[in-house]
């Protein structure tokens, strides 16, 4: 959960400051500066943009078209409690029921932001802003707190286009060094924004082992947005983090959605290990498994917890996996990937 910052760079002389701050940041949900004797300046908002593209530049130009190939799928969301405004964040457009289509977006959408963020609030109001401007009501059918994903339902319309989240990346396509492109809304002025970036093999600074790093710097606005490949093809869901976005594989978030269908939530597997490419380990342990296996690649076993499914099959600390049934791995989602596939078929046998 990222929380707003009021920082004092400049001098204000204003009687009335403390009653126009009130109006203008409570009901958005930025806290008060606890003294108006110096000037205000707000970062970090949600109604901060990201990608500035210049229109000169090639890569930019292939950054826009993209973004306007799914522009329609691409929604802006906001959570109210009363009045208050809590949070804001993108959505996309992934499924046309008629009569209501269904938005995947971030949990945060409808978390506190006091304490850790894991209490889930009651009796939200949430809106929905469309490429239009046009601003709808929409209603919380699914949320999941571990992978923070929630489904929010809104009535069809003509002007949105269920995006082709089926069009993916294969699970054991190798990624190091892909090109990505975030796409994002912003709530108040419904910009559409969108950067480019790079796919990285390190892990991120959260607690959910399946998210994927990237470089793509994007603001909070763009959490719960797109996540696409420089082909168009889907990669995942959006965060934020301060070096760029981490984000939830596609793969992942289907298998989600197909929980929700079957199950109501999210069955969650823990296998009791934890693992990281070997090519993002320290160069110490990529020494130790070059003394023996020179060209290896695939992904390094960091951690096997006692009595595990990981421990019971065999696997042990320093282990490398390189192949899951004759396919080749790259990145440590995969390894989760394949064994929530396997859940979820023997679930539904």
């Amino acid at each position: 959960m990222a929380f707003t910052t009021i920082r004092f760079t400049f001098h204000l002389v204003a009687p009335d400051l403390p009653r126009i701050l009130r109006k203008r940041l409570l009901p958005r949900g930025y806290p008060l500066p606890s003294k108006f004797a110096g000037g205000i300046r707000l970062v970090n908002t949600f109604e901060l943009c990201f990608g500035k593209l210049d229109g000169y530049n090639e890569e930019h130009t292939s950054i826009k078209l993209l973004a306007l190939s799914v522009c329609r799928s691409i929604v802006s969301l906001a959570s109210f409690k009363g009045r208050i405004r809590q949070f804001t964040c993108t959505g996309t457009i992934i499924e046309h029921t008629p009569p209501s289509m269904r938005i995947l977006t971030s949990a945060s959408l409808i978390r506190s932001s006091e304490e850790d963020g894991s209490k889930i609030l009651d009796k939200l109001k949430i809106k929905v802003r469309l490429p239009s401007g046009k601003l709808v009501i929409g209603t919380l059918w699914k949320y999941d707190s571990y992978y923070n994903i929630a489904v929010v339902n809104i009535k069809a319309s003509p002007e949105l286009r269920e995006a082709c989240i089926h069009n993916q990346v294969p699970a054991n396509v190798k990624l190091s060094q892909s090109k990505l492109v975030a796409i994002g809304r912003a709530f108040e002025s419904g910009e559409l924004m969108a950067t480019g970036g790079t796919l990285l093999h390190g892990t991120t600074k959260f607690d959910c082992q399946q998210l994927m790093a990237s470089t793509c710097k994007i603001t909070k606005a763009g959490i719960g947005g797109l996540i696409v490949g420089s082909d168009g093809k889907f990669m995942g869901m959006s965060f934020y983090y301060k070096d760029g976005a981490p984000f939830l594989p596609f793969s992942i978030l289907q298998k989600c959605l197909k929980h929700f269908n079957k199950f109501g939530r999210v069955v969650q597997l823990s296998l009791g290990l934890r693992i990281g490419s070997l090519q993002a380990e320290k160069l110490h342990v990529r020494e130790q498994v070059h003394d023996s296996f020179p060209n290896a690649h695939g992904i390094y076993v960091q951690m096997v917890s006692d009595k595990s499914p990981a421990a019971d099959s065999g696997i042990k600390v320093g282990d490398v996996i390189t192949k899951i049934d004759k396919l080749e791995l790259f990145n440590a989602q995969e390894v989760l990937f394949f064994c929530i596939s396997i859940f979820y078929l023997e679930t539904i046998l």
